[in-house]
């Protein structure tokens, strides 16, 4: 209910009630779990929850840390899609463009923090420049697998000499290898499934698009934004100016940016959509960081010390930044700003966010505010 300000911020929220409050484990465990959710795609933060409530108290821990994590902003979302109406027609779609406009700068931000963290050398940053090219020419989520790829392999040429980090602590969960096997065999059978059983029924398709995204997320949360929008946008579920108002207003509330799945889902156009609509969306996108964890945990304290495995994450990085960067042109950009108007108000947002430091939440309300007294 409380954890505004992105995953950065929410493993601060974590670290000061888990460790320092209830000291349920210790900075050596919590630093290992950590190195083990950037390590997977998905949404970090939320897989930090699920892998401290596994630790508490297993699997059905982890479910429970996540539904409480997500559960708020998902059901303020939702009630955000049943809104978006009212929205259209408030200054005569002003508020709407508005929060269209914050989006910009928000997206714009994450490429700034991602892009001195993710690519901070020659080579990486070159690697997320060809990234964006290969998004722009190729648009879809071919093209951004595409670009994934190229980044994997692009690690493993550029980095595999140089050694994986220092590994400080251990870190043991109360999970069988063969069930971890199992689901691992699960993930990737949903992952090339899916989209076999997809043209066969319209529910099958939007599990398919959602499953997907979940599994293809690297580098933040912010990432899911353009395999989303090719997800929804291109068959008619969603149009764009809906999908970057949800966006935009997903900024404004606390807990995962993962919950985004949960407006489109109600949102859509064709059944489903509303409340089951919403839940349908945020399990399907949400079901991969479930497998991948429960897969991967028994394994990691000897996964992570890989010099390969690090090498190809590496690339991986930088190639999200570059298909972020791609996204932030289209479809933010250019379904956003229109004018000078529209672009004064986002270099306004951007400065806010960025430099002054102000919460997201209040700017996206006064991006909806300010955007219809402009004209």
């Amino acid at each position: 209910m409380t954890s505004f300000g992105g995953p950065i911020a929410h493993l601060g929220y974590f670290r000061a009630e888990l460790l320092e409050r209830r000291r349920w484990l210790g900075e050596a465990e919590y630093a290992d779990i950590i190195a083990l959710c950037q390590f997977l795609p998905g949404p970090a933060s939320s897989q930090v929850a699920v892998s401290l409530g596994i630790l508490r108290a297993g699997l059905l821990g982890g479910f429970a840390a996540w539904a409480a994590f997500s559960a708020p902003s998902a059901a303020l979302l939702i009630l955000f899609a049943y809104a978006r109406h009212a929205l259209v027609t408030f200054g005569q779609g002003g508020a709407l463009a508005g929060l269209k406009i914050v989006a910009v700068a928000v997206v714009a931000q994450a490429l700034w923090g991602m892009g001195r963290t993710l690519a901070p050398d020659r080579a990486r940053a070159t690697l997320a420049v060809a990234a964006a090219w290969i998004a722009l020419l190729w648009p879809g989520s071919l093209g951004q697998i595409a670009a994934i790829l190229l980044g994997a392999g692009a690690g493993l040429v550029l980095y595999r000499t140089l050694p994986p980090p220092e590994i400080a602590g251990r870190l043991s969960f109360a999970l069988s290898r063969p069930l971890a096997i199992s689901v691992l065999v699960l993930f990737f059978l949903l992952l090339f499934g899916l989209p076999l059983v997809a043209p066969l029924h319209p529910l099958a398709a939007v599990i398919a698009a959602f499953y997907r995204a979940g599994s293809l997320v690297f580098g933040g949360g912010h990432v899911v934004l353009p395999l989303l929008e090719q997800a929804v946008v291109p068959p008619g579920w969603v149009d764009e100016d809906t999908f970057l108002a949800g966006y935009g207003a997903a900024q404004a509330v606390p807990g995962p940016l993962f919950t985004f799945a949960a407006y489109l889902g109600a949102a859509m156009r064709p059944a489903p959509n509303g409340v089951a609509g919403g839940i349908l969306t945020l399990a399907a996108i949400y079901l991969p960081s479930f497998l991948l964890l429960i897969g991967i945990l028994p394994f990691w304290d000897q996964l992570r010390r890989k010099s390969l495995a690090q090498a190809a994450l590496r690339g991986v990085n930088a190639a999200v930044v570059g298909v972020l960067l791609a996204a932030l042109f289209t479809p933010v950009w250019t379904s956003a700003i229109h004018g000078a108007a529209d672009f004064g108000l986002g270099i306004t947002a951007f400065l806010a966010l960025v430099f002054w430091r102000l919460p997201p939440w209040l700017v996206v309300i006064a991006g909806a505010a300010l955007r219809p007294l402009l004209g």
